[in-house]
């Protein structure tokens, strides 16, 4: 009861479509194990006889076109299929038409409540009921490829296989952007969080360091009074969330992962970070900070990025704003963002920036009501391979790119062109880059063209500042327990708390607030949070084999 008071309203609308979520897949879950569904497991004895040496897709005989329908859980998404270059070719390739269908939470829940379910379905929350009891909705990978398409474990990765393994031995959804330490360790992951600001507001201020609080408040400072018409400082869409000024920062700032004995560290209450957090409390009150930014949407974050309204930004995501970051660029040369080390840690901490970690972004999954899942599975194993992935980067050799005599690929003129100076064509046209259901940096580490020229020296400047967050990925408390319930209310009470004390009046203020949300954690279960973080980080430790 305690506990519901002080969510407040959208705490508990949030908290009511969790439940929801829990109760439909529940409901639709049974025991949890294979077969609660009908599962249709299609004949292909007249099409072709898997071969674990060749892909499926190219041994299929089917004349009729597969219709699917594909469910991605994200309103954002493009729905758009076989009109551009790498959707019209896996239309081709593979002899399907893809309907897609986008939606919100809500919308999940009524393919399960309604029992009219997608053939395929992608998500993002792998901590999420609907992830968790995947078994009872979706067919296991491991079986899909054994009778349709072995071919498929030659083009998965065995460690994201093992680390979405469910209780029962089996792994039902595939990730995009799933990093393993063998991926970190090649070099070829990107960062993706820069602090970056207007090249030409940088050399008007005399290029000053920004890295303690007492440089970031003078320069900022500075910015207000020379470019009175730019917002100085911007950061990402704060939405339910905290944008980029909080783990993100925490990671720019190199806010250790865990506690000195192993165990989970609340890296909000880090004193290091909150002198941070202050130092932006103190740039607010300077008025360096717009209020507008705290209501912004990610739309008018992006506008604003695209008109180079802000001076300098804490940005998280760098090339999904390399479109708008190259349009910019392109037409104000001389203007365009650079990254540079802006905070530091006060106490000498390197950054520890992080990625989409093994755990990955998005996960598609095939469902046991699929209509052809031989096919299905042929889609998964066709995006994975090499040819997916070169057509999902670069289109088409020969029509859109080149493989030069080094090995390196590059766009053939007009495609990097429209690249550069006509980005939303590009987008729409070729959409490469875009279509990353299964997608990894391993690919687009074989061109400079694969990301936008707007972001490569923010990506440079990030080497060497990645560390992986393994041992913090899926640590929550399993949805429709109590402590997820405190821990959504925890989370509710953080983000509103962050805002509330950058926006501080004074100090006396800022540390009220502070210390209102040390009491909420201990009114709600905090220490029980805590408890299954540490099991569930002491899991992965054993999973990934560190100590």
């Amino acid at each position: 009861m305690l506990m519901n008071k002080a969510m407040g309203k959208r705490g508990l609308t949030l908290l009511t479509a969790l439940m929801a979520v829990v109760l439909v897949v529940s409901g639709c879950g049974g025991s949890g194990g294979s077969g609660s569904k009908k599962e249709n497991w299609v004949s292909i004895e007249d099409r072709y006889t898997p071969d674990p040496e060749k892909p499926a897709w190219q041994l299929d005989k089917k004349e009729e076109t597969t219709e699917l329908t594909w469910y991605v859980n994200a309103d954002w998404w493009n729905t758009d299929f076989g009109k551009d270059v790498v959707t019209k070719k896996i239309k081709e390739d593979l002899n399907i038409n893809i309907k897609f269908i986008t939606g919100d939470d809500t919308k999940l829940n009524t393919f399960f409540a309604g029992g009219d379910m997608p053939d395929l379905i992608t998500t993002f929350d792998s901590n999420s009921p609907v992830v968790q009891k995947a078994a009872t909705w979706a067919l296991p990978l491991n079986d899909l490829a054994e009778k349709y398409d072995p071919y498929f474990n030659k083009v998965a990765a065995q460690d994201t296989l093992n680390w979405f393994q469910l209780k029962d031995g089996k792994t039902y959804g595939y990730p995009n952007y799933s990093n393993t330490q063998e991926d970190y360790d090649s070099g070829n992951i990107p960062a993706k969080t820069a602090f970056i600001i207007r090249k030409d507001v940088y050399e008007a201020i005399g290029k000053p360091a920004m890295g303690t609080p007492e440089e970031f408040q003078a320069a900022l400072a500075d910015i207000k009074k020379q470019f009175p018409a730019l917002i100085p400082l911007g950061f990402n869409s704060i939405g339910e969330g905290t944008g980029s000024l909080g783990d993100v920062l925490q990671d720019f700032i190199g806010v250790p992962l865990e506690d000195e004995n192993g165990g989970f560290y609340n890296r909000n209450l880090d004193e290091d970070y909150l002198t941070w957090v202050k130092a932006f409390n103190t740039v607010y009150r300077d008025g360096a900070i717009s209020d507008d930014s705290f209501a912004d949407d990610g739309t008018a974050f992006e506008e604003k990025v695209k008109a180079g309204k802000y001076a300098t930004i804490m940005l998280d995501g760098t090339p999904q704003q390399g479109g708008n970051l190259q349009s910019f660029y392109s037409n104000n040369k001389g203007k365009e963002y650079i990254a540079i080390d802006g905070p530091q840690s006060t106490v000498g901490h390197a950054p520890t920036l992080n990625q989409s970690g093994i755990t990955g972004w998005m996960i598609s999954f095939i469902t046991k009501e699929n209509a052809d899942p031989a096919k299905s599975i042929q889609l998964f194993t066709y995006l994975l391979s090499e040819e997916g992935q070169m057509l999902m980067n670069y289109g088409i050799e020969g029509e859109t790119y080149q493989v030069n005599a080094d090995g390196t690929v590059e766009f053939l003129p007009d495609v990097k062109e429209l690249q550069m100076n006509n980005p939303d064509t590009f987008k729409k046209d070729y959409r490469m880059g875009e279509f990353m259901f299964f997608g990894h940096d391993r690919h687009k580490a074989l061109s400079g063209d694969a990301f936008p020229d707007a972001i490569k020296q923010m990506q440079e400047w990030g080497k060497g500042k990645l560390t992986p967050h393994f041992i913090l990925e899926n640590i929550n408390p399993d949805q429709g327990t109590p402590e997820a319930r405190s821990l959504t209310a925890i989370n509710t009470k953080w983000n509103s708390t962050l805002v509330s004390m950058i926006r501080s009046k004074d100090d006396a203020t800022f540390d009220s607030l502070l210390n209102d949300y040390k009491k909420f954690l201990d009114d709600n279960n905090w220490d029980k949070i805590v408890e299954v973080r540490n099991e569930k980080m002491k899991a992965n430790k054993e999973k990934l084999g560190l100590k």
